[in-house]
């Protein structure tokens, strides 16, 4: 029996991406099952974690179920934020205060990883106060208690769909949070996705790679991106 166990687990760390060597998988809820919400559900199920798609479009979470694989379910807003032990959402930035209403309180003591941009022609007052303030910073105070993590943001989902998991050096991601667990989860997901994990600091601080910044839409490796955002190692 005990030689059966070894062996198991010899060829689970054979087939499973080098970044689950020291890693569980991971139950991820997703709020928003269109380009960003179904390319990084697919990334993340293909990487062995299991992962619930949601959208106001029934269908559209169906369809990203069915493309990401046998890990992948679909659900309702509230089922998503219930099962994840991680949550990514994955809308338009004026979608925010209605998930808030629904869901905001289930969010709170979550890990909850935003890539959701202010954009003031879309989004009106509300996009144009987050743009002023950071984008990172405004989320928090929309979804208070909830452990924020910032990434995946200033690039475009096909960019992003094409270079994950390319071979090295990986494209860089820079990850903010204001909370270690948070963090720690973030840099994790990031690296499982199939990028170079980069720790940029604070919320506050990802401003310096809110869309339209200096990095945005740039693909740079882990060296580049720390130089750009003056980061030290």
């Amino acid at each position: 029996m005990e030689r059966r166990a070894f062996l198991f687990a010899m060829t689970a760390a054979a087939v499973l991406p080098p970044a689950f060597a020291q890693a569980k998988p991971m139950k991820i809820g997703i709020i928003g099952s269109g380009r960003i919400g179904s390319t990084f559900g697919g990334l993340w199920a293909k990487a062995g974690h299991e992962v619930m798609f949601s959208d106001r479009d029934a269908e559209q979470a169906k369809r990203a179920a069915e493309g990401a694989g046998p890990r992948a379910r679909t659900g309702s807003v509230a089922e998503a934020v219930a099962f994840g032990d991680a949550i990514l959402i994955a809308v338009p930035y004026g979608a925010l205060p209605a998930i808030a209403q629904q869901v905001g309180g289930e969010l709170k003591g979550k890990v909850v990883i935003d890539p959701n941009n202010p954009v003031p022609s879309r989004d009106g007052e509300l996009g144009a106060q987050a743009k002023e303030k950071g984008a990172a910073v405004s989320t928090a105070a929309l979804l208070p208690g909830a452990r924020l993590v910032r990434t995946f943001n200033s690039w475009g989902y096909a960019t992003m769909a094409r270079e994950a998991n390319r071979p090295a050096p990986r494209m860089a991601m820079p990850v903010a949070a204001d909370d270690a667990t948070a963090r720690k989860v973030g840099l994790q997901l990031v690296q499982d996705a199939g990028f170079e994990a980069v720790d940029a600091g604070s919320l506050a601080a990802s401003k310096a790679y809110d869309l339209g910044s200096s990095v945005s839409g740039k693909v740079m490796t882990a060296d580049e991106l720390r130089k750009a955002l003056s980061l030290s190692r």
